[in-house]
């Protein structure tokens, strides 16, 4: 695909856009373009979340030694053999081992030693008989039933066995994998970079985010949105702004943040009009690929490189805004977490109450209820209404070759729950 370049990208009809690349073109140019960043080394307390880099393997049997699965007494199990609680097998108690406490002597014939859960075998010893099964007097217990040798038993290596493949690359690492590392000796885990995300806010009309209107400004409401879901995303992210709608001043900013980031947004200024710069200073800096994509309601996203660095134009209008960070910049983000591109909403299947209409030739992203176990429409256009996405309970997408689904067919609906 090559890259448009500094002349004017409207319509000469007035019409916006000359054309506009499909939401598939868009996908493969992230394919393609995008790759995973290097990687760090962090403490093993704080990679759960982290994307693991390369292969973990057992280097050393875990558990390092035999140990006891049960609370009881360590034996030769063949002497067990025909206990019964009528003529128990005697044995005399010689010790004991805790976890972390081995005993350091042998079993012998007639000899047992009182163990704990997770402590190691006595050498000589190859059974546990529970506790549940035995009687004591003095130092003598009484085995009223059968152990025979191996049971109850953890074997070295049962868990992992040297050479074991335990943890492969790309995996987003679980608290759980985290005891596994641990029990490898791993104090440090090699994990992918985070990406460093700069987020332009630009627009005169636009306050600090959280401040009352004022006049004809209003709050920023794109930031804390997108800095959030690049957070939820692996991302890190950095917003500047809001910026105002100076052509040289966005232009020392743009090329700054394409030095120092892995990605850059900006939300804002992203059209045909005459103070939306952003695409004119990308295509000036460096290479703005696609112009306009054919969805609703984020037509006027576009996505670039500044060098090396990618940078998605995001649309001021709120829900314009989070449409195109779904489908574009937070695949960008993960990709170069080294995360999955699916999105990371939990979806459900369920059936239309009404008609979801559509248009040929262009992908909606319908905001949706789902209301007694049916998904309600509630607005395909109304790009500046982001309430409308806090009254919804996720979106559903309209492939461009379908007019909508009928009423009583079956969707799938992205939930927006965390």
């Amino acid at each position: 695909m090559s890259p448009l370049g500094p002349p004017d990208f409207r319509d000469p009809r007035g019409r916006g856009f000359r054309s506009r690349a499909t939401v598939e073109e868009v996908h493969c140019l992230i394919s393609d373009r995008i790759r995973p960043l290097g990687s760090e080394l962090v403490p093993l307390g704080e990679a759960a979340g982290r994307v693991l880099a390369t292969d973990a393997f057992a280097h050393r049997p875990t558990p390092p030694f035999d140990r006891a699965a049960m609370d009881g007494y360590a034996l030769r199990g063949e002497e067990t053999f025909g206990a019964d609680a009528y003529t128990p097998a005697s044995f005399r108690v010689i010790g004991r081992s805790r976890p972390g406490q081995r005993f350091d002597g042998r079993v012998g014939p007639g000899e047992a030693v009182e163990i704990a859960t997770g402590a190691p075998l006595p050498e000589g010893a190859d059974s546990v008989t529970p506790i549940e099964v035995t009687r004591s007097e003095g130092s003598t217990v009484f085995v009223q039933e059968p152990t025979p040798p191996g049971r109850h038993v953890g074997k070295v290596g049962e868990d992992l066995a040297p050479g074991t493949l335990v943890l492969a690359s790309g995996r987003r690492l679980r608290p759980q994998d985290l005891g596994v590392l641990s029990a490898l000796g791993l104090a440090e885990i090699e994990v992918i970079r985070r990406p460093r995300v700069t987020i332009l806010i630009t627009g005169d009309e636009l306050l600090a985010a959280g401040t009352p209107a004022e006049g004809d400004r209003i709050a920023d409401m794109n930031s804390v949105m997108i800095a959030a879901l690049v957070d939820r995303d692996g991302g890190l992210p950095e917003v500047i702004g809001p910026l105002v709608d100076d052509r040289e001043s966005l232009r020392s900013t743009l090329q700054d943040a394409g030095i120092r980031s892995d990605l850059v947004l900006v939300s804002g200024g992203s059209s045909t009009g005459p103070e939306d710069f952003a695409p004119r200073l990308v295509a000036e800096l460096g290479e703005l690929t696609i112009h306009g994509v054919a969805l609703r309601p984020a037509s006027p996203a576009g996505i670039g490189f500044l060098g090396s660095t990618p940078v998605v134009l995001l649309p001021g209008n709120p829900v314009s805004c989070l449409c195109a960070y779904d489908l574009f910049a937070g695949r960008i983000t993960r990709t170069l977490g080294g995360r999955s591109v699916e999105w990371p909403y939990r979806s459900v299947i369920a059936p239309l109450a009404g008609k979801l209409s559509s248009a040929l030739g262009r992908v909606d992203y319908a905001r949706v209820r789902l209301v007694d176990g049916r998904v309600e429409p509630l607005a395909i256009g109304g790009a500046s209404i982001l309430s409308s996405t806090t009254r919804a309970d996720g979106f559903a997408i309209v492939p461009a070759d379908l007019e909508g689904y009928p009423a009583g067919a079956s969707i799938t609906v992205w939930l927006y729950d965390l």
